[in-house]
């Protein structure tokens, strides 16, 4: 599930609970640190100098105190794709020591009172993200963004992308930190032997993952266009029913 820590619902996490203990699932809580009203968003400098003189502390808190008093097993995933310059995140035009910096001192103020949560760092998987790692004191878990497009592969490659072929070069970056990698955002679009295709594939092991552990699928259309002017992909499996 998705929050912002600005105008955020902490009444969802009940109820995101809930549905994980009817299924025997863990929750995975990526927490943004801005509203997702636009209008109320801050300047990248001042949400970074905000953040690490403790402006934000109280947000971050109450989202925290909140998971921890749930059943379900959590993962705190905090400000995703800070290696994505394409500009759909503030916190992405920080400089890599100032994000480090955040994000230690984020995870320190949630397990305060979340200390037995997992803790995600997590770049979309672009080249450069090593510079970002925030250090294995503050990382439990690695996960990273692999999305398969069929119109914009077209545009791009000219044919249909595989699976592996979009999620090997961010694998490859982040494995020599040896956590446990997830991907934390999974989404394919496309006809329905090109959905056929990534299901089938993201369904079963790969022999070129073996620190793969687990993929979350992104359930829900894209926030922001692609490239290339192909539009807000839509990730919703109902699109696609698959035998």
């Amino acid at each position: 599930m998705f929050l912002p820590w600005e105008d955020v619902d902490l009444a969802s996490l009940s109820t995101a609970d809930a549905y994980a203990q009817e299924r025997g699932r863990e929750l995975l809580i990526t927490i943004e640190p801005w509203s997702w009203a636009r209008d109320w968003r801050v300047a990248p400098d001042d949400l970074l100098s905000g953040i690490v003189r403790g402006r934000y502390d109280s947000n971050m808190a109450a989202v925290c105190s909140a998971a921890s008093k749930l059943k379900s097993p959590v993962t705190i995933r905090w400000a995703q794709e800070m290696d994505d310059k394409a500009g759909q995140f503030t916190w992405s035009y920080w400089p890599a020591e100032g994000y480090i910096r955040a994000y230690q001192h984020v995870v320190s103020v949630c397990r305060k009172s979340l200390p037995h949560a997992k803790y995600m760092w997590s770049p979309k998987g672009e080249e450069g993200l090593e510079a970002y790692y925030p250090g294995d004191g503050y990382v439990d878990v690695i996960g990273l963004s692999v999305f398969g497009y069929e119109t914009y592969d077209m545009l791009e490659l000219g044919r249909a992308s595989t699976f592996v072929e979009r999620a090997k070069p961010g694998y490859d970056r982040v494995v020599g930190f040896k956590k446990p990698i997830v991907i934390a955002e999974l989404g394919y679009e496309g006809s329905d032997t090109y959905v056929r295709a990534w299901a089938q594939e993201t369904n079963k092991p790969q022999p070129e993952f073996p620190k793969l552990t687990a993929a979350v699928y992104f359930n829900d259309r894209e926030v922001y266009p692609w490239p290339r002017g192909v539009g807000r992909p839509d990730w919703r499996v109902a699109n696609h029913p698959l035998d």
